[in-house]
């Protein structure tokens, strides 16, 4: 198996991951708290496709998918909109609602069918490619990948997690 092949596959699992998080909740559910301050499913969903979005937007030298797609005009939220959720505080948590759990997977969704078509056109040779000198040693597409499915995957574990958390407490 071929290191792409790897990536392809670890990517492909995360629609079952999120949607799992996701779908039965209504807006008031996805957008709770658990505990008052942890992170919400809404948030935790929104942040893992911002970042998936952001990094293979910088890494392949494409827009967001949350600009190019008018994302962030429709979710209209009170961030900056090239904001990934990276460093927020319990009141920019808060800033993340949403709607209604498909608007929170139509964004995931386009953003996932992005990154397979990037992902899946790559080769071997590609993955050296640096993507970010600001780092000793500079990142590589591999690791910029590796890290994105990294975070992915937590925070689909933690979103399943919070929906327990908030489906326990009626």
């Amino acid at each position: 198996m071929r290191p792409v092949d790897v990536l392809v596959e670890a990517l492909g699992r995360l629609p079952d991951l999120v949607h799992a998080a996701v779908e039965g909740l209504d807006a008031e559910q996805l957008s709770a708290r658990p505990g008052g301050s942890g992170n919400s499913v809404a948030w935790l969903v929104w942040h893992l496709a911002r970042v998936e979005d952001s990094h293979l937007a910088d890494a392949f030298g494409h827009d967001d998918v949350w600009l190019s797609d008018g994302f962030a005009d429709r979710w209209d939220l009170a961030l900056d909109h090239s904001d990934t959720g990276y460093g927020h505080s319990s009141e920019q948590v808060d800033a993340v609602r949403v709607r209604s759990g498909r608007q929170l997977l139509d964004y995931f969704d386009a953003v996932h069918r992005v990154t397979g078509r990037l992902v899946g056109g790559l080769t071997e040779a590609d993955l050296g490619r640096v993507v970010d000198e600001d780092w000793d040693p500079p990142v590589t597409l591999l690791v910029r990948l590796v890290s994105v499915v990294d975070d992915a995957v937590q925070h689909a574990g933690q979103a399943a997690y919070a929906r327990g958390i908030i489906l326990s407490a009626g």
